[in-house]
């Protein structure tokens, strides 16, 4: 049977031992006689079991002591909302960095509530870089700063942390979490969807600091407020309780393989082979900024976009799978989180240059 690479930009490719041990804890978790499933979010087991993941995602960031982290639901989506909802405290404005799909749908959902003043754009070349600090204007008053830090779609990434003073900085980053380490400190709120490099979808992670919990803007919904589920630890309601289990399995996955700074030379390594290839190929294209080119999505187009499907079709043949562009901007897309190993990459490279060779 040929080998499966899953290249899916979310849900995406979850490591092997991961899958492995929620296998064969499923029936039974650690002698319970329950699947994780099946247990109360407030019985002692699984109370365990998200207590163990925060500890070992706070380890992985080096999480400070006056940050909560939150395990919600609803996406990043939900983020949109809750963000102005619980930061603008009595201000009429947010700055917003504007790169890519995801910014601007920040962008959308914020105006419901505020002045969003957009601090900085690169859809001047339509999304293929990101503004670096002299280019940002950031207005002091402003209730906070958001930006996503690598846009999954356009395959941008941000390797800096903008500079924005006594203004809360507020980071989407969904698509790159735990790819490479991150200063905590330096942030207001940190969130991401799970389903890129943390586990299923359902789970959502955030990071705030606690000075920034408890003055949410009237008529936010009790289940929007970052209060109310920062002193129940999470368990307001019902959460995630699976994609809770299987990210704490996957940062104990990541622990074991060295850290994120140990995932982060990894990283490099894949995202320099598909690069290195691309540039050096003149059948296939890269069009982002060098120095903004992410290390987990990478899209890249044919030279003849004719031969998209039969490229897309033969790649699914020699098990290579979710190559296809998103939608919106089209040509293809490897996704290459943390649990894509590098077998992964050097299989996709083969094929491509296989490819090329046969339709020159």
């Amino acid at each position: 049977m040929t080998q499966i690479f899953n290249f899916s930009a979310g849900p995406a490719v979850l490591p092997k031992e991961v899958l492995a041990q929620a296998r064969d804890e499923m029936m039974d978790w650690h002698g319970s006689g329950m699947s994780v499933m099946e247990m109360s979010h407030r019985g002692k087991e699984f109370m365990s079991i998200a207590a163990e993941a925060e500890a070992d995602l706070r380890e992985l960031l080096a999480i400070p002591q006056n940050y909560k982290v939150l395990f919600l639901q609803g996406g990043a989506h939900s983020q949109f909302s809750m963000v102005p909802m619980n930061l603008l405290r009595g201000k009429k404005s947010a700055d917003y960095l504007d790169t890519g799909i995801w910014s601007k749908k920040a962008i959308d959902e914020a105006s419901r509530y505020c002045q969003v003043n957009i601090a900085g754009s690169s859809k001047d070349k339509n999304y293929t870089y990101a503004p670096n600090q002299a280019a940002l204007k950031i207005n002091k008053d402003a209730a906070y700063f958001h930006f996503t830090s690598n846009e999954t779609i356009g395959g941008v990434e941000m390797f800096w942390t903008p500079m924005t003073g006594d203004v809360p900085l507020v980071c989407d980053m969904s698509s790159h979490i735990l790819s490479r380490p991150v200063d905590v400190s330096k942030y207001g709120i940190i969130y991401a969807g799970a389903q890129k490099n943390i586990g299923p979808a359902g789970l959502t992670i955030v990071i705030v600091r606690e000075d920034l919990i408890g003055e949410t803007m009237v008529g936010t919904p009790t289940m929007f407020d970052y209060k109310v589920h920062a002193d129940n630890d999470s368990m307001y309601n019902t959460p995630a309780t699976y994609g809770i289990y299987i990210a704490g399995l996957v940062f104990k996955w990541l622990k074991s393989k060295g850290g994120l700074a140990a995932m982060e030379k990894t990283n490099i390594e894949k995202a320099t082979l598909l690069y290195d290839y691309l540039d050096a190929s003149d059948f296939y294209h890269s069009p982002i900024a060098v120095e903004n080119r992410s290390r987990m999505n990478i899209p890249f187009t044919l030279k003849d976009a004719s031969l998209d499907e039969a490229f897309l079709k033969q790649a699914q043949q020699n098990g290579l799978l979710q190559l296809k562009g998103h939608k919106l901007v089209g040509g293809m897309r490897a996704s290459i989180y943390n649990a894509m190993p590098i077998e992964g990459v050097q299989a996709l490279i083969a094929f491509m240059k296989s490819f090329a060779q046969a339709n020159a």
